[in-house]
């Protein structure tokens, strides 16, 4: 092993080793401490054995020594022997088979990161106890499941009255315990049912506006179309209904005839797990089918760009995509047939739009460019706009045409710049219109402009002839403008930098219709009585939600980025962990300060109170469970006890129904109990092993195992959470999916219903107090996700 990592180091340090070597030397590893770990309970087997039989070699030689009384008795002083030297070296009896957590360390200390290569999931059932004379047999199964394992992905053996299952993580063992009605009936062999239950996808939270722009629009149906995670969102704001079409996207466009959409894909994952190319996919947006798929295997990383051509009815379809070259490509979409491509610029590029009195004139335009480009058969020309005397921005932001068919661009700089149709020179300028960059421009059905501003937030409106009619201002909690688009009858819709969606008119205010959150989401909690939950993430932002309005009730703005969330089983008040150590309780109605406290300076993974009230648990990334006997209704708290114990940090804790009793896990897959009144370690196994947990979030445990995928990373399972009916058992992953399991998941690789719409990696999942939904966060995505029960 120390050969094994020093060869690591040395890999490390030259630069031009390949990822395929480290990804060996990771693998090699594992298999090690897999190995190591098989050897010491083989080992332990044949000292037993050993000791048995000195035993008995010393008991007949104490049976022959001289002196020896009739009938076989031993004699009361028998002389030394070499059998007894050996014996004095041993234990005293024949040792077994611990059935408690077996501490071992993995190389590297913590567990890797999702991008690491995958392991071995290792199960195997081991014996509570076993009597001498079957260690002989244990131990030739022991060397048989050795080599098994070698050759095989998982294996696993059953016995009728084993204490507890055992499974590997990245070599590590994980021990769990099974309650004593489990243990006469309990087979590994037996094969999980699928729920009954399923979910379906309800309301999406949020908007992605903070890196993605031209994404919002209003269609003839009067529902208004957008995106955030992998979901684009047609929402109809007055049925207070939403629909919903589930793709991998960063960018969408429009048909002239408003009812075709065509979505730009980043590279994703199907639903059988097979990767997906980036491409751009056509669909209706009145029955959601998809039409066209473009481009497969023709892109690189993502399109970010899409736009329709708009003189020829939209026959002709345009995108960039995220190639170093930013190779733009003109397509006949409904025929699928390439027109046209060419390298677009080596900069990034932000927008892309068919002129609409000339379907072979595109408009490009983004860092230190803006670019006009005249298609002919099958090649495409350019003609960079000339700045000449003007300032030439470090970007162009954003790009629109006027009535006249001129082009209009907004750019970093706070320029508005008029370029004579069919030319590429400026006729006009308006000097910063803004203070900052413009992110938007939006020509209403009157010809008047509208300008976004994202440093200023402002909202301008300028006549025919550019000059300023009216204004007003975002507020400074929803952000910077992204995206303006006009609504019903005269209204606009905003979409900002904080992934907010608002409504209004000149010179009124502007009203959310949609909000989010902006970073990381991590902390979710459901109230106990009401149809409403809590959300914090690293945007310092704590959301009450409505789940029947799916508006916040309210908001707070905090002073650190927020990481877990739990209610008080009042409701009354609720508790936030940030990740600076600090933690802090609201009140759940006016959502003041109730009380604040730092426990060590690392993250709060988990903060969860007992189901009587009486105390609070705080997980940290420090190692240490603190816990807070609370008074006058979560008014008030003391500190009662500190769990110490774990080798890594704590990431999920539950209490017992009784409130008696704390599980926990933590980065190094260890599974701890706890006694709540004074934090000391419980490592009665028979104390512990039947005890009734009153929520289901730890992820490793023996009622929750099965969640774990064949060939699974130790991070994989983000979280798990059981219904208040005990019937089902939801999980949260690595790769974007929702997976529902029938409770309890005590079979190896348990089926599930398994559910897109996240982008990025599932934080939480949570069952409202009545089973109906389910909710779930997105964590880069920083989307929430409604799921009805059905």
């Amino acid at each position: 092993r120390d050969e094994i990592i020093g060869s690591a180091g040395n890999r490390h340090v030259n630069d031009n080793v390949s990822s395929g070597s480290t990804m060996e030397v990771d693998d090699r590893l594992s298999h090690l401490e897999q190995r190591v770990q098989l050897q010491e309970d083989e080992l332990q087997l044949l000292k037993a054995e050993l000791a048995d039989a000195l035993r008995r070699l010393g008991y007949c030689e104490e049976l022959t020594q001289p002196g020896a009384g009739a009938g076989g008795k031993r004699p009361t002083v028998a002389a030394p022997t070499k059998v007894r030297q050996l014996l004095q070296a041993l234990p005293s009896k024949p040792l077994t088979l611990s059935n408690g957590y077996v501490q071992q360390k993995r190389i590297g200390g913590y567990p890797s990161s999702p991008s690491s290569p995958k392991k071995e999931v290792l199960l195997s059932i081991k014996r509570k106890s076993m009597s001498t004379e079957r260690l002989s047999t244990a131990r030739r199964e022991m060397v048989s499941d050795s080599r098994s394992r070698t050759t095989s992905s998982s294996s696993s053996a059953c016995g009728r009255k084993d204490g507890y299952v055992r499974m590997f993580l990245r070599g590590r063992p994980v021990t769990m315990h099974m309650p004593d009605q489990k243990r006469d009936s309990y087979s590994l062999d037996h094969k999980g049912a699928l729920p009954e239950h399923k979910l379906k996808l309800q309301w999406v939270y949020g908007y992605r506006g903070r890196d993605c722009r031209s994404n919002l629009y209003l269609l003839p149906t009067g529902e208004i179309v957008y995106f955030n995670a992998s979901v684009v969102v047609l929402y109809n704001v007055e049925e207070q209904q939403q629909r919903h079409y589930l793709v991998c996207l960063v960018h969408l466009g429009i048909h002239p005839d408003m009812v075709t959409i065509a979505t730009g894909q980043v590279a994703g994952t199907s639903k059988d797990g097979k990767l997906l190319p980036p491409h751009v996919r056509v669909w209706d947006s009145v029955s959601l089918n998809t039409l066209h798929v473009i481009g497969m295997g023709v892109f690189d990383r993502a399109v970010t760009c899409v736009a329709f051509s708009k003189s020829n009815g939209g026959a002709h379809l345009c995108a960039v995509d995220d190639a170093n070259d930013h190779i733009l490509s003109v397509w006949n979409w409904q025929k699928e047939k390439q027109l046209a491509d060419v390298k677009c610029s080596n900069d990034s590029v932000l927008a892309s739009a068919f002129h609409p009195m000339d379907a072979n004139l595109i408009v490009t335009c983004g860092k230190s460019h803006l670019n006009f480009w005249t298609m002919d058969g099958n090649t495409l020309t350019k003609r960079q706009g000339l700045f000449e005397k003007n300032e030439k921005p470090k970007y162009v932001l954003c790009v629109a045409f006027a009535e006249n068919g001129d082009t209009i661009t907004g750019d970093s700089s706070g320029n508005i710049y008029v370029w004579a149709k069919g030319g590429n020179r400026i006729s006009q300028v308006v000097a910063r219109a803004h203070e900052g960059g413009i992110f938007s421009l939006c020509v209403l059905k009157d010809g008047t402009l509208v300008s976004g501003g994202g440093k200023d937030r402002r909202m301008v409106l300028w006549d025919h002839n550019y000059h300023k009619q009216s204004e007003m201002e975002v507020p400074e909690a929803l952000g910077p403008v992204r995206s303006v688009t006009e609504g019903k009858q005269g209204e606009l819709l905003v979409g900002t930098t904080k992934n907010a969606i608002l409504t209004g008119s000149f010179p009124e205010t502007l009203n959310p219709i949609v909000q989010g959150h902006t970073d990381e989401l991590w902390g979710l909690d459901i109230h106990p009585s009401m149809e409403q939950f809590v959300t914090c993430g690293q945007d310092k932002q704590v959301h009450l939600w409505d789940s029947n309005s799916h508006q916040p009730l309210w908001s707070k703005t905090i002073e650190d980025p927020g990481r877990s969330a739990g209610f008080h089983p009042s409701g009354a008040v609720l508790a936030v962990g940030t990740m600076t150590g600090r933690w802090l309780v609201l009140d759940a109605d006016t959502r003041d300060l109730v009380f604040m406290h730092t426990d060590g300076n690392e993250i709060i993974s988990n903060i969860k109170y007992s189901p009587d009230g009486n105390f609070l648990a705080v997980g940290s990334h420090d190692n240490f469970v603190y816990i807070y006997a609370v008074m006058e209704n979560g008014k008030k708290y003391s500190r009662v006890g500190k769990c110490t114990g774990h080798s890594s940090f704590v990431t999920h804790l539950d209490w017992s129904v009784d409130s008696q009793y704390i599980v926990t896990n933590s980065g190094d897959y260890e599974i701890l109990f706890w006694e709540a009144s004074s934090g000391k370690h419980v490592t009665s196994m028979d104390l512990l092993r039947n005890v009734e947990w009153a929520t289901s979030t730890c992820v490793l445990g023996f009622s929750v195992f099965g969640v774990w995928p064949d060939g699974a990373d130790g991070t994989d399972i983000n979280a798990v959470c059981r219904s208040n009916d005990s019937s089902l058992l939801a999980s949260a992953d690595d790769f974007g999916k929702v997976h529902l399991f029938s409770n309890p998941c005590s079979q190896p690789r348990a089926p599930s219903h398994t559910y897109g719409g996240h982008s990025s990696h599932v934080t939480n999942v949570a069952f409202l107090h009545d089973d109906s939904h389910l909710i779930s966060t997105g964590g880069k995505d920083t989307s929430i996700l409604q799921w009805v029960v059905a």
